[in-house]
């Protein structure tokens, strides 16, 4: 499968104008993403623009702090599946799993998923893995696979370190299968790419930007 197909392109920077958006998100549509990631007031744009096309629409929810709380998670989460998207990326409340507080954090994810799921859309759990210890990450897999997300992955990109070998490690061998592995962040090139591809992940989270460096890269590669 081409690297592309393995793409949530992110077009999330907070100061992008509708026409930026528009553009970023048609680039993502151009290089066959498998879906662009975007901000909640992009989702019918996005749903417009990729009507028709390979890319599906996702977006993200309570980003990219994570500290709307559960009622605001779930609205959220029943809004968004009620759009269109066929992924919701959701901000773990990340504080709460430093301070060992993993029944709140259970019991938000566990609101989004019962919302999404209604309408048969997936949950991604960002859990900004910078932030957290390795004992936090393989925790924060173990209760996400408890609340019923479909997806852990790593990072916002808004704070701190993307994505590490480390941490999307800890991701797999927590999960062990029963929930799928999401790196972000930091993934500007092919060689990045393809190296989680092959660790196993089944999406990857990567930048607008750095979606023609990514897919040039692999014409390079396959060339030699």
């Amino acid at each position: 499968m081409k690297i592309s197909r393995y793409f949530d392109a992110a077009v999330l920077k907070p100061e992008l104008t509708p026409q930026e958006a528009e553009a970023a998100i048609r680039e993502c549509i151009a290089y066959d993403s498998y879906s662009v990631c975007v901000r909640g007031c992009d989702i019918p744009l996005a749903l417009k623009l990729c009507e028709g096309t390979n890319t599906k629409v996702s977006c993200v929810l309570d980003f990219p702090y994570g500290y709307g709380g559960v009622a605001a998670k779930r609205e959220a989460a029943k809004a968004y599946a009620q759009m269109g998207v066929v992924d919701i990326d959701m901000v773990m409340n990340y504080g709460a799993a430093r301070g060992g507080a993993w029944d709140v954090v259970e019991e938000e994810v566990r609101a989004v998923a019962e919302e999404a799921h209604k309408f048969g859309v997936n949950v991604k759990v960002i859990f900004e893995t910078s932030q957290l210890t390795d004992e936090q990450i393989r925790k924060g897999t173990e209760v996400c696979v408890a609340a019923g997300a479909d997806f852990v992955k790593t990072s916002t990109g808004f704070n701190g370190g993307g994505a590490t070998v480390e941490a999307v490690k800890a991701m797999l061998e927590a999960g062990k299968g029963r929930i799928k592995v999401k790196p972000s962040g930091g993934i500007r090139s092919y060689e990045t790419a393809k190296m989680y591809v092959d660790m196993g992940v089944d999406r990857l989270g990567i930048g607008f930007t750095s979606c023609s460096k990514i897919c040039a890269g692999e014409e390079e590669a396959l060339k030699g």
